[in-house]
Parts: C-alpha cells; structure tokens; sequence
C-alpha cells in the first residue's frame, strides 16, 4: 500500500462481478489508453492488440525516476486470460526492466497460474464471496490457487460489502489455514459503485476481523487507497 507501480490492464474476464469498478476491461476492446505521464488523467489512444516490443517500450517509459517504481502490475479483466501472450511477453520483459512482477488475479484459473507462476514474483488473489461478487462459489478453484501460489510471495484479498455474511467469511479463512495459516489477508470494504450502494459497517468490519484473526496469522483491514487518493 503506497507504493508506485505501472499497471499493465488487460482486457477480458471470466467473471462479471456486482462490485466491479473496471467495467471497460470486462470485454476485449479495439484501443487501448496510455498515460504518458502518470497522475495527468491526460492517455493517448493506441489500437489493441499491443505487441510484445511495443508494450515493453511503453512500460519502459514510465520506470521513472530511478528507484520510484515498486512493481509491474498485471491486472485487468483478469490476466491469466491471455496466458499465452503472458508466457511471451515477461522473459523479453525482465530482460529489459528489472522491477519485480506483480500479478492481480481472480483466483479462479488455477492451470493458467500454473503455467506462469514462475515468470511472476508477487500475487494478490481474490476470493471472491458470493453475496459480494454475485457469482457463484469458487471454493475448490481457490484452494487450487493457494496451493499453486504460496510458492511466491501472496497475499489474498477479501471484498466486503452490507451483505457480506459470517458463515462466507468462516469458510473462506478456513480454506486459507488449510493451506497456510501464515498467507496475510486483506479484508477491503466495498467501494459503492453499480448496484453496491453501501459500504459495510464498522461493527461488520470488526465481526469479520476477529473470525479472520481466530484463524491466519496476519488480517489487515485495507480500504480502496486509490480511490482516496483519486488515482484510480
């Protein structure tokens, strides 16, 4: 948290969550914006697909000044959609740009993590609950992804909402000491947006910390920083 990254956003994803606030990266998109300048909100136009030399030579201007930029960020839609483009694209990368590679992901494709987690070196991963994401469980595909992911650093994050309710909350963190009980979890209250309205309270925020804490190691409650900061 706080920390400079270059987000790398790619397109398409394989669910369409109530809390999304990325709506344009839901689909595959003919253009694609650039923000020369970081913080400006000034972004050129450039059409989509960007090729591997032309996104390397994108991220390379933006790794500036030297020593300000923690990480590349791959995220989205969700990234381990285009698997293939990733496999290609981060060996010509780090060969080039020596920051460390950060994956946001879903976590719901496991085999697709499988085949790239070594080309990466952090991972954040959703377990999405299903009164907050709106979609169905995905209990089995997440543990799958705890399983493949503790081999680098991770971390898991948890959305919460109004709705969110403690037995979700039980099984998930339950899930998580299963694997590790030492992978930290960040609990983050929804931003409102689309049909989420309200922010959970601060009693709820309290109740899903202490069942979190009874079980991992390290719980942190984190709120949308980028959004208060306006750089989103």
């Amino acid at each position: 948290m706080g920390a400079r990254q270059v987000f790398v956003r790619f397109s398409g994803c394989n669910l369409s969550c109530q809390y999304c606030d990325t709506q344009q990266a839901l689909q595959l998109s003919p253009t694609c914006k650039y923000e020369a300048e970081p913080g400006s909100h000034r972004f050129e136009t450039r059409e989509n697909p960007l090729d591997a030399e032309t996104l390397l030579k994108l991220i390379r201007g933006l790794d500036t000044p030297a020593g300000a930029v923690h990480s590349i960020c791959l995220t989205g839609g969700e990234p381990l959609l285009q698997v293939d483009f990733i496999k290609q694209f981060i060996p010509i990368l780090k060969k080039e740009v020596k920051l460390p590679l950060y994956l946001e992901t879903n976590g719901v494709l496991p085999d697709h993590l499988a085949e790239t987690i070594d080309l990466v070196d952090i991972i954040v991963m959703d377990i999405k609950l299903p009164s907050a994401a709106g979609t169905p469980p995905f209990w089995k595909e997440h543990k799958k992804m705890l399983e493949i992911a503790r081999a680098k650093e991770l971390f898991v994050k948890i959305i919460i909402t109004g709705e969110t309710r403690p037995a979700e909350m039980i099984e998930a963190v339950s899930l998580m000491a299963a694997v590790d009980e030492s992978i930290p979890l960040v609990l983050q209250p929804v931003t409102p947006h689309g049909p989420i309205k309200h922010r959970p309270s601060a009693e709820q925020l309290f109740s899903f910390h202490a069942i979190a804490a009874r079980k991992l190691k390290t719980v942190r409650v984190i709120p949308q920083t980028h959004k208060i900061l306006g750089v989103s």
